[in-house]
């Protein structure tokens, strides 16, 4: 069936021109009831075939929930109890539009076959379809809105399951907080329940109530009754937010600037974010609670620079938790405006007394509005209100409690306290849960949330490992069977065809002696390499990358999780695979003495690394050998072995050597990490026992010139072919400003630091040398890295070609091609090369650009998680097992020091006694902590000042309030000694 939508629409000219749409409407689409027998059967149908009478109701029915339900209250849709749902496309398309990250989860729900959830094509149904509004309005009447179409589209597919599933004693009920609709729906006899409503009718609802937090049928509402107090009683406590209509005309003007905002992890009132000043890209401070606005961490904002006079001193304090004692559900939350914490009046006056040196400021703003918000669900524990018993009589345990008002105080520390109210907080005192945002009134101090979930007891190594991912967004589910159906049927008996060797684009490259070198353990093996020696007296090197592409089809299942994963995790007791295991430890991993797949990048190469051409092509190989670094490293120093593997390694290590002294002439910058690893113990629990430095040696940073060759050749293949739509990786230059106490701390020592260009920084960098201390060097490096700007994908149409610079590598284009296991960049990349190779295929330039902003959060994501498993790590191994060690300052604040242990790559602050403080001055043009002798005390005048090395002592210690306690690593200062109190 073909149904028209006619509209007339005004031309840029002028003009009116006619507008026909073709819409095409079928009849033959199923309902998706595995107990209806009219629908033509459809193999998806997945919703049950018999249910219980809904309460209240003479039938058994399907749940329609609106898109606000979905995007507001994705949490309860996601509980275990909620199933057979219908989701219409018109609202999936919807959700699609608003929130690309809930219509994702809501794709998973769908995709699992246990939950019952089907998607209903109501737009191309041709007795649910609902004209768009244009076609549908009159000359005289008022237009209809899109939302209400949708709205009329939703009741109407609605009405046309239960007319349809009559017979069956089958119906749906619409699901939806909007009071408009219900009354619409009710007039027309439609079924409809708000969500809360819905929610009662079920059993065991007190969890599912408590999830949907107090908002009550309008989720725009504040979720907290103590946030709603009568205004006329409470005095404001934010700035109103900016419209957004005076948001885009002030960035349009100039007037504001827009960005992203980050916390500092040492003090939750200080952000900061950058910004163009005088023509400049710098970094500037937002500090204080009036000045951040209610703004968290990633959210992106609109700020507004304060005049050069207002600017602030560079140097900070530690402030890790609310100092205030405010009681939880009283009208102390509404504060008046004077009643701000006592830091931003110090950071003023600490402004004031700086100004004269304009070297120590630093540009600040204010927040004026949000643009984006990155709320995430947060992990952490409630603090139980003053007064509360948790212990009840056994009677009582089944009692459901009234509603309770609670502090929730988030693992990340960067996050404010949040405001909870729960039926259940004795039962979640001392947990670790998992809560929502709902909302930050102007008026109200905190931000509200809903409970969510129990992942375990405080302290639990599971329950914190759980904490971990969600705090990260890590999606570590197993993968469903949609995902593995799309694995060879032969499962690992899988081998190479011949079918595969003898395509025109594959080339036979079992002869060449290839080798991998790889960590200990390594499974997942993505590259391999060769050399031999030429006739003419050149090279022939080649990178050998597991062909995954091979695998991994555009748009399967496997390749949808793929891309909703963006990456491999590696976390110190396991690993999170982006895909199957099957794939990434066996078919695709270039495993010794077996035949693979791969894509290889060869060159012809002076002995001196100059490339003299470069070729691409699939091919299959047959890895000779699987070295580790160590082994790898001693057939380097042995020259005695001359078997041709050997010879080979020691070939490649000389075009290594070559490869990288050019990296470096040309202004590469060699940055270090105090990385660390642990070695577990035997035992199913895998406790840490012992941490060791990694040490990197000439076969790594082998392996690492090569991928970096490949990546830079194969960058400059796919920005040829596909100049708009290429996904390359970029690495801005980092703000000037960012530089400027490392510059003057170095100074101090005598060396002079260049920073205007990435040569100019290396060649300083590679200056800086302590005979006395050959730790000085790599300290600096280590600091010179907390300077750099991320890096991050880019679609190479979205930039100008200078925008494809890599500061870090000195290098005018680049991208990611050499671990399409664990990254799902590189696999485009693959597919990319793999077009290009063929002159064949167009790429969308909006999808790319959408993707890399997609795999720039995931990337992110990982490497927090990372980060944040060496801290549980840490704190598990020092829990029972105190002990001082040395550490360098790395940075000075006013009432801490921020230390480097190099022994166990512990970066924390070191936060000094108030009482100790009192007798302390702080040094603004050094940048030090200085104090006096004191005859009284015995204590001999020390200084705190950056470099220097210091010794502290490591204990693991509870922090919080007495329900809410967390585990916190705490360095106390031994050596030197502080003045007594």
């Amino acid at each position: 069936m073909l149904h028209n939508h006619v509209f007339l629409r005004k031309t840029k000219k002028g003009s009116v021109a006619k507008i026909v749409k073709e819409h095409y409407l079928r009849t033959d689409i199923a309902c998706g009831s595995k107990a209806c027998t009219t629908c033509t059967p459809c193999k998806r149908a997945n919703l049950a075939e018999a249910l219980p009478p809904f309460p209240g109701s003479q039938v058994g029915e399907y749940i329609v929930p609106d898109t606000n339900v979905l995007f507001h209250h994705l949490d309860v849709i996601e509980h275990p109890s909620i199933s057979n749902l219908v989701i219409l496309q018109t609202v999936l398309e919807e959700l699609r539009h608003r929130s690309f990250q809930c219509f994702q989860r809501v794709r998973r729900l769908i995709d699992d076959p246990d939950r019952h959830f089907y998607v209903f094509s109501n737009d191309f149904h041709a007795e649910t379809y609902v004209p768009e509004p244009a076609a549908t309005a009159s000359t005289t009447a008022v237009a209809e809105s899109p939302n209400d179409r949708n709205d009329r589209a939703i009741r109407r597919a609605v009405q046309w399951y239960n007319a349809h599933l009559a017979a069956l004693h089958l119906g749906a009920v619409l699901v939806t907080n909007d009071v408009a609709n219900r009354q619409l729906a009710v007039n027309d006899g439609i079924p409809a329940l708000s969500l809360r409503d819905f929610v009662q009718k079920l059993p065991g609802s007190v969890p599912l109530l408590d999830m949907l937090g107090a908002a009550g049928d309008d989720p725009t509402a504040p979720s907290s009754k103590d946030a709603v107090a009568d205004a006329s009683r409470l005095a404001t406590v934010y700035p109103e937010h900016a419209a957004p209509a005076s948001i885009q005309a002030g960035i349009a003007t100039g007037v504001y600037q827009m960005g992203t905002l980050h916390i500092s992890p040492h003090n939750f009132q200080e952000a900061t974010l950058l910004a163009d000043v005088n023509k400049q890209r710098v970094e500037v401070l937002i500090s204080g609670r009036m000045d951040l606005n209610r703004a968290m961490d990633g959210d992106v904002v609109a700020f507004q620079l304060f005049p050069k006079e207002q600017w602030k001193s560079i140097v900070s304090k530690v402030q890790e938790q609310e100092d205030d004692d405010e009681a939880v559900g009283s009208d102390a939350d509404a504060v008046d405006d004077d009643d701000d914490d006592d830091d931003d009046d110090d950071a003023a006056a600490d402004a004031n007394a700086s100004a004269s040196s304009e070297s120590l400021l630093m540009p600040t703003a204010r927040v004026v509005g949000i643009v984006k918000r990155n709320w995430r669900p947060l992990c952490g524990t409630l603090e139980a209100p003053p007064g509360f018993k948790q212990h009840v009589d056994a009677a009582r345990e089944h009692v459901i409690d009234p509603i309770q008002s609670a502090f929730f105080w988030p693992i990340d520390k960067r996050m404010p306290k949040v405001r909870v109210r729960t039926r259940q907080l004795r039962h979640l005192l001392g947990q670790r849960i998992v809560v929502a945002l709902d909302a930050w009134p102007q008026n109200s101090r905190y931000p509200t949330g809903h409970f969510v979930r129990v992942l375990g007891a405080v302290g639990d190594r599971a329950a914190e490992s759980e904490a971990l991912l969600l705090e990260h967004d890590i999606a570590h589910a197993p993968f469903n069977a949609r995902v593995l159906a799309c694995l060879p049927h032969q499962g690992d008996r899988w081998t190479v065809d011949v079918d595969t060797i003898d395509k025109p684009d594959r080339v036979d490259l079992r002869h060449l002696a290839i080798c991998s070198i790889d960590p200990p353990g390594c499974t997942d093996i993505d590259d391999a390499l060769h050399a031999r020696p030429l006739p003419n007296g050149n090279i022939e090197a080649g990178v050998h990358i597991a062909d995954v592409s091979y695998f991994v089809k555009p748009d399967t299942p496997m390749d949808i999780e793929a891309s909703q994963r963006c990456t491999s995790v590696y976390l110190v007791d396991k690993r999170i695979d982006m895909l199957p295991t099957l794939l990434g430890t066996n078919l695709c991993s270039l495993r010794s003495n077996v035949d693979r797949l791969a894509f290889s990048c060869v060159w012809e190469m002076t002995p001196a690394g100059e490339v003299v051409s470069t070729r691409f092509h699939k091919s299959m190989i047959r890895s000779q050998a699987s070295f580790t670094y160590d082994e790898a490293q001693a057939r380097i120093n042995d020259t005695s072995m001359n078997d041709t593997l050997s010879t080979n390694v020691r070939l490649l290590n000389q075009l290594a050597k070559a490869l990288r002294k050019r990296r470096i002439a040309a202004g590469a910058v060699t940055l270090a990490s105090p990385e660390v690893k642990f070695r577990l113990d035997d035992k199913e629990q895998q406790d840490p026992v012992d941490v060791e430095m990694k040490e990197l040696m000439e076969s790594n940073q082998l392996v690492e010139e090569f991928m970096l060759l490949a990546n830079i050749h194969v960058a400059r293949k796919i920005q040829q072919a596909f100049p708009d739509a290429a996904m390359l990786r970029c690495h801005p230059a980092p703000p000037s400003n960012r530089f400027d106490a490392l510059i003057r701390a170095v100074g101090q020592r005598g060396f002079p630091m260049v920073v205007d260009t990435s040569k100019h920084l290396s060649d300083s960098l590679d200056a800086i040398q302590l005979p006395e201390d050959p730790y000085f060097n790599k300290l600096v490096r280590i600091m010179t890295t907390r300077c750099m700007q991320q890096a991050a994908y880019i679609c190479a149409g979205s930039v100008n070609p200078s925008g494809y610079w890599h500061y870090g590598l000195a290098t005018d284009i680049y991208t990611h091609f050499t671990s399409p296991i664990r990254r799902y960049a590189d696999l485009i990349v693959h597919r990319m090369l793999h077009a290009a190779i063929l002159r064949d295929g167009q790429l969308a330039r909006d999808r790319m650009k959408r993707l890399a902003d997609v795999l720039n959060v995931r990337h992110r994501n990982a490497q927090m998680a990372s980060r944040a498993s060496i801290v549980l790590f840490t704190n598990l191994f020092f829990r029972n097992k105190p002990a001082t060690e040395e550490a360098y300052i790395l940075r000075v604040l006013k009432n801490a020091v921020i230390v480097l242990i190099p022994k166990y790559g512990i970066e924390n602050a070191v936060v000094l006694p108030k009482a100790s403080l009192a007798k302390c001055d702080f040094d603004e043009k050094d940048i030090a902590i200085t104090w006096p002798a004191d005859a009284a005390s015995q204590t001999r005048a020390g200084k705190l000042a950056l470099f220097q090395k210091i010794k502290v002592h490591i204990e693991i210690v509870h922090q919080g309030p007495e329900a809410a306690q967390r585990l916190q690593l705490q360095l106390t200062l031994v050596d030197p000694p502080l003045p007594a109190a």
